[in-house]
């Protein structure tokens, strides 16, 4: 018990209550063009291969590092002055997520479909591009020597706040205002997740400004070819310089592909519980609600075990047991719609998933300058959102090629996983030479 004890102390620090606000701010949004659409789609009759291309606007989280230089570059007038330049941005974004809800709850999904779908596409490049924000507010927070000790327990605590957005608020919360229990109309429950938005952008709006490592320098005192060098060029140029090109590679490859089948699975798994035969409210008490909470629990467990184990392993045996959880998506649609395996396969799917998200999280804030934050880390997190959203986005037509074989399809997820474990093997013998040559 002591030694628990000793390992959480570091939780005492205050600035883990931001790290969990801001993940709070960046999972919500995902609800927005995700679940609360899909199943409001489904509910109108669409078909599962309309719903999954609605569903790719998610593929700009894997090019938001195209913008990424802009967030830590370029000041916003006004807000940059009040707020700094991080929350500035933050602001920003949020301010125009309300009013792409508002709007998006005055479309009708049989008459303005292609409104919806540039709404969706609107909310997810807005919530892309507050992602660079907040991801570089959070490594800022902390200084370089903190790295090792608090890093974990930010990703865990990030992970907790983004799965409370994406799971409890905006999953429970709206799942339950658009479903049986309420039976709210969706137009409605979109109005009242813009109100939700405007009481972040408060909270937000109140926090402190986290470290500069250098001081913006606007456009005028450059010359324009030089800052769009120290912009768009630079970055990247020193990510390859202190890495070197094979493990700068290594590292991008792996991130490309790991969680590619968790996607797939993620994309068609409200379609799959729906066909299964579960209510909206089952799938709001289930996944969303207990989803998120088991989530935010086992984040703090697995901050423990890479901070013990250290990240690489902690990868290994994530990624082994994240695939292999997707086996049991295949028991639930051979057995049907048992709520007692539905949880035991949440619990399970979600430890796994906490458990690899935490330690990608902290794997990239390792290799992320502080000189150039949002732009690297947005870079290699894009990478990994590129596996998960433009790849994924297919899923719909993989699950109607084979016929609606559920069971097939969740094998294909699981075996998905064996390239990128192949790739970590390889980063982890680059990463003992990196660290010999620091």
């Amino acid at each position: 018990m002591k030694n628990l004890l000793a390992s959480l102390a570091p939780l005492r620090d205050r600035r883990y209550l931001v790290v969990l606000l801001i993940g709070f701010a960046s999972g919500f949004p995902w609800v927005l063009h995700g679940s609360v659409l899909t199943l409001w789609l489904k509910s109108e009759g669409l078909t599962r291969s309309a719903i999954g291309l609605i569903g790719g606007v998610s593929a700009v989280y894997a090019l938001n590092w195209l913008w990424a230089p802009l967030i830590d570059r370029v000041r916003i007038p006004v807000l940059s002055r009040h707020f700094g330049q991080r929350r500035s941005w933050l602001l920003l974004c949020q301010g125009l997520l309300v009013i792409l809800l508002l709007a998006m709850g005055e479309c009708d999904p049989h008459s303005s479909l292609g409104l919806i779908g540039l709404c969706a596409l609107g909310i997810a490049t807005v919530s892309a591009t507050q992602d660079i924000a907040i991801d570089s507010y959070r490594i800022l927070l902390f200084k370089p020597e903190e790295f090792d000790s608090k890093m974990p327990f930010a990703s865990a605590l990030a992970t907790a706040g983004w799965w409370a957005g994406y799971g409890f608020i905006g999953g429970a919360f709206a799942l339950t205002l658009g479903g049986a229990t309420i039976g709210l109309s969706w137009h409605v429950v979109y109005r009242v997740l813009a109100l939700v938005v405007l009481v972040m952008m408060v909270l937000i709006a109140l926090l402190a400004e986290a470290e500069v490592a250098r001081p913006v320098q606007p456009v005028s005192s450059q010359s324009p070819l030089k800052w769009l060098q120290q912009t768009a060029v630079a970055p990247f140029v020193e990510f390859f310089k202190r890495c070197g090109l094979q493990l700068g590679l290594a590292i991008l490859l792996f991130l490309f592909s790991f969680r590619i089948g968790e996607a797939m699975l993620g994309k068609m798994s409200l379609v799959f519980y729906v066909e299964l035969g579960f209510s909206t409210g089952q799938i709001a008490f289930y996944n969303k609600f207990l989803g998120g909470i088991s989530t935010a629990v086992f984040s703090l467990m697995g901050a423990l075990i890479n901070t013990r184990y250290g990240v690489i392993r902690g990868m290994m045996v994530g990624g082994i047991a994240m695939a292999a959880s997707n086996l049991l998506y295949a028991v639930m649609a051979v057995m049907g719609p048992q709520p007692w395996l539905f949880v035991v396969t949440l619990l399970i799917d979600n430890f796994c998933q906490a458990f690899a998200t935490v330690a990608v999280i902290s794997f990239i804030s390792y290799f992320t300058s502080r000189t150039f934050t949002g732009t690297q880390f947005s870079l290699m997190t894009s990478l990994s959102n590129f596996g998960r959203t433009t790849l994924a986005a297919g899923s719909g037509y993989v699950v109607d090629a084979l016929g609606g074989n559920w069971p097939v399809f969740f094998v294909i997820t699981t075996v998905a996983v064996i390239p990128a474990l192949c790739l970590l093997v390889w980063v982890g013998k680059l990463l003992e030479r990196y660290r010999a040559a620091q």
